[in-house]
């Protein structure tokens, strides 16, 4: 059975994630950042979450 990853932490990740990333977050925009971190993530649940039969292809790749 595999491993539940821990529950995501947006104040952990946004902490860890902006000096990898070269970030400096002013601290009065750490608070509306979680809070889209929160919502981004709640939308990931939703797609991550959606049952697909095994026999569903990826959709083609169309260009003009």
């Amino acid at each position: 059975m595999p491993e539940t990853p821990p529950p995501f932490d947006p104040d952990a990740y946004a902490a860890a994630a902006a000096p990898l990333l070269g970030l400096e977050i002013d601290p009065a925009w750490i608070a509306p950042v979680t809070a889209n971190l929160r919502v981004l993530a709640a939308a990931a649940e939703l797609v991550a979450g959606f049952p697909l039969p095994d026999a569903v292809e990826a959709a083609s790749r169309f260009e003009a």
